[in-house]
């Protein structure tokens, strides 16, 4: 999850006077309770610019980060329910 979230600071602009290993361990903090399968996800939605009502020119902060990963499990929890398993492709 480290290696994640470092490359999701390495996406956006950093303010040079923050300190990497104190807006990691912030954000460590904040999903330790999650799931690292929904954490990842989020992660990687940010990145690849999907997820909306944020501004995607900025890092999310950990509120947001935490908003997405709980999206995230929701809807995992939801396939699993319907019986898609994970990397299934689902036609709409």
């Amino acid at each position: 999850m480290t290696k994640s979230l470092t490359k999701l600071f390495g996406s956006f602009p950093q303010s040079p006077m923050s300190d990497p290993d104190l807006q990691l361990r912030a954000y460590l903090d904040a999903v330790e309770d999650f799931e690292c399968v929904d954490v990842l996800a989020a992660i990687e939605r940010f990145r690849q610019g999907e997820v909306k009502e944020v501004n995607k020119a900025y890092c999310p902060s950990t509120a947001q980060l935490c908003d997405e990963v709980r999206y995230r499990k929701q809807m995992r929890e939801i396939m699993a329910r319907a019986g898609v398993k994970p990397g299934q492709v689902v036609i709409q």
